[in-house]
Formats: structure tokens, sequence, C-alpha cells
């Protein structure tokens, strides 16, 4: 196991952040549990990017991160500090996953050579 990008460890920590938050905030209802599904995915993204690292975990990240933004809306949070947790995480995954890829080797090589065709 080994750490190639500090993104990876930040992303660990929200999904943490995501776990405990229904309890340290005292959310109710449907956010408690969206709020752990949510960040256990997320943790276990990260974990995946120690164990295996590719760039791939990082759109499926983008994935949670999109889905933490629109959840509050789509279902109904009712608690303001629900709201803004899951936002803010939400946000702050997709910025740390796509950071990530920009500054990932092998998936800018893969860009690189798929989109950067001299013309001819």
């Amino acid at each position: 196991m080994r750490i190639q990008h500090w993104q990876d460890v930040a992303s660990l920590l929200v999904g943490v952040w995501l776990v405990v938050s229904p309890f340290a905030l005292g959310f109710a209802g449907a956010a408690v549990w969206l709020s752990i599904a949510l960040g256990l995915g997320v943790i276990l993204f990260a974990v995946e990017a120690f164990v295996i690292p590719s760039y791939l975990e990082e759109w499926g990240e983008m994935l949670l991160g999109l889905a933490l933004v629109l959840v509050p809306w789509t279902v109904g949070y009712e608690q303001v500090s629900a709201t803004v947790s899951s936002l803010l995480s939400g946000i702050l995954v997709i910025l740390l996953a796509g950071w990530e890829l920009m500054t990932d080797r092998e998936f800018t090589t893969w860009w690189h050579d798929r989109w950067h065709h001299p013309a001819g």
C-alpha cells in the first residue's frame, strides 16, 4: 500500500467526516443514511487508490461528489446543517479528484495520446 497523491488522503478524511457528521451535527431522516453511504463510498475509493493506484477511482469520486451536491435537493434534507455538509463535502471531493487527475502522470499521458493528435 502506497500513497501516491495527497488528495487521496484528503478524500479519505472527507469520507470519514461524512460518516461521522450525522452524529456530530445531529442529522435526522434520510440525511443520516445517505451521508453515511456516500461517505463510505468516498472512503472505499480513497483506500482503493492506495491499494491499486490508477486514475479511474477519481471518476468514481467525482460521481459521488456530484451525488453529494445534488442529494439534499433531490431527497429534500430538512436540516440546513445536513445540506451544507453534503454540499461542501461534495464540492471538495470533486475538486480533489479533479486536481488529482490533472496532476496524475498516467491520466495526463492517456489524455494527451487520446485527444491531441497532430492534424494530417
